[in-house]
């Protein structure tokens, strides 16, 4: 399952945004968005969890989390169209 994460803070790293989430299933990836000219961070990531249960157990418990002074907007990300 794959979730969108926004509101990321800016100076988050993927391990940090991983142990977020590693708390309440297996993680198979974190990708963090960053811009391709400046390599700065766009402000939202996308993480993999292994499963639906763990992916959705996580979304509950994450969204609104403050993570470095900012409420982590959490849900199951969309095919991109």
């Amino acid at each position: 399952m794959t979730i969108y994460v926004g509101n990321v803070p800016f100076n988050l790293r993927e391990e940090e945004l991983q142990h977020v989430f590693a708390q309440y299933g297996e993680v198979s990836s974190v990708k963090i968005i960053k811009d391709k000219f400046t390599g700065k961070s766009k402000g939202f990531a996308f993480v993999e969890m292994s499963s639906s249960e763990d992916g959705n157990n996580a979304v509950q418990q994450v969204n609104g989390l403050e993570v470095k002074g900012r409420q982590l907007r959490v849900n199951e990300a969309k095919p991109k169209q």
